[in-house]
């Protein structure tokens, strides 16, 4: 098994960063950092993430792009380790365990990944439309309708990322799905930023995230996704708002599971 590291955002070509990921979830196989995206060109991939599976004369056999399907692709791994002599192994399903934001996506997500910078941004619903690399005094929608998303307070937004300039600055999202993650990093001179999560205007209680507690309280201290809402219940739309009470955040795309 090798993982290929293939950087979104610009921090995530820092290798420091990247071995603080490796260690943090315990991947304990070879993963080459591709800040250049060689590797992601040379198999004319698309995706985050990708699943490549390669027999023993270095044949693409199967591939699975996004989550999912994964009693697909153990069936598949077990498939060419027979053909390949190995025998011997458990012929099950392997389950899954993980939990947090490793935990498999839901069956009922209608929210698509959103980035937060100018040159992805969709669904913008604050009153006038983003203004590119200056700071700017932004105005949360009133009523956004499902994904849409709207910023408030002073904010600077970049081609891939929105940084926060003076406290309090929000940022809401109408979404629909059972887990909301986003990708946040903390100022540049490495203190923490405090934030405040809300559903429907208030405290998320048993549907916080892993990075968040029950009254939507958390702190940004490194660069990476943070699971700040896992609703226990039937997931359903909701208002979803995050409150930073320091300066020198940074917003990156919202993801949901």
């Amino acid at each position: 098994v090798i993982g290929v590291h293939s950087p979104e955002f610009a921090f995530e070509k820092e290798r420091a960063n990247v071995e603080d990921a490796v260690r943090e979830l315990k991947v304990t196989f070879p993963v080459p950092i591709d800040s250049d995206h060689r590797i992601w060109r040379a198999f004319r991939n698309e995706y985050w993430p990708a699943d490549y599976f390669i027999d023993a004369k270095a044949r693409i056999r199967y591939h699975h792009f996004g989550e999912g399907k994964y009693d697909r692709s153990e069936r598949v791994i077990q498939g060419l380790l027979r053909e390949n002599g190995a025998s011997g192994f458990d012929a099950g399903m392997v389950r899954i365990s993980a939990d947090g934001a490793e935990a498999p996506p839901s069956d009922d997500v209608r929210s698509p990944e959103t980035y937060i910078g100018y040159a992805r941004a969709e669904k913008f619903a604050s009153p006038g439309r983003l203004t590119r690399d200056s700071a700017r005094i932004y105005s949360l929608p009133a009523r956004p309708s499902l994904n849409q998303w709207g910023l408030g307070g002073s904010w600077n937004v970049g081609a891939e990322s929105a940084a926060f300039q003076e406290a309090p600055g929000k940022i809401a999202f109408r979404f629909h799905s059972r887990d909301l993650h986003m990708v946040l990093a903390p100022s540049k001179n490495g203190k923490p930023v405090r934030f405040r999560v809300r559903l429907n205007g208030a405290a998320p209680g048993e549907d916080h995230g892993v990075d968040s507690n029950a009254d939507g309280a958390g702190e940004l201290r490194q660069p990476r996704m943070y699971q700040l809402i896992r609703q226990r219940g039937r997931a359903r739309d909701r208002l979803f708002e995050i409150e930073f009470l320091d300066p020198g955040a940074e917003a990156f795309s919202f993801t949901f599971g």
